[in-house]
């Protein structure tokens, strides 16, 4: 086995992790809605899972660890991707902000502040800021 074949274990590892706790997060009311299936396709597809794997973790979501972003810039990057991913779906209106405040939550940002976080979120990304500009500007949000 190769160095290369250790490193696309582990990152596909946590790839399946990193879908399984969102996955988790979309079931925390026991169903996965339409909207909430489609942004789980393209984003299985994105981490690229397979299907075999994707109906594997759908069944067993519970048995892969949770593992949020540590660090907060982590998270942000993290909330980044979704955010773009959701809104290429053009899954919008209520259905938009249920889902990405579950996936804030399951990120670790606090549940009393996701809503706002969402909301600047979402203007960014349609606004068609690069990472580096949504980092700051949801880091200078309050200011």
């Amino acid at each position: 086995m190769s160095i290369s074949d250790l490193f696309d274990s582990g990152f596909k590892k946590r790839n399946e992790d990193h879908f399984a706790a969102i996955v988790r997060v979309a079931m925390d009311n026991g169903i996965i809605s339409p909207e909430e299936k489609s942004f789980l396709d393209r984003l299985a597809r994105n981490l690229d899972i397979s299907e075999a794997d994707y109906k594997l973790i759908l069944k067993d979501y519970q048995s892969h660890p949770i593992n949020p972003p540590v660090s907060y810039d982590h998270r942000l990057e993290r909330l980044y991707d979704l955010v773009r991913m959701v809104y290429v779906d053009q899954i919008e209106g209520d259905p938009e902000h249920k889902l990405l405040n579950k996936i804030g939550v399951g990120l670790g940002f606090h549940a009393v502040n996701v809503r706002y976080i969402v909301d600047k979120a979402l203007t960014l990304v349609h606004n068609g800021v690069d990472l580096d500009t949504f980092i700051h500007e949801i880091k200078n949000m309050n200011k």
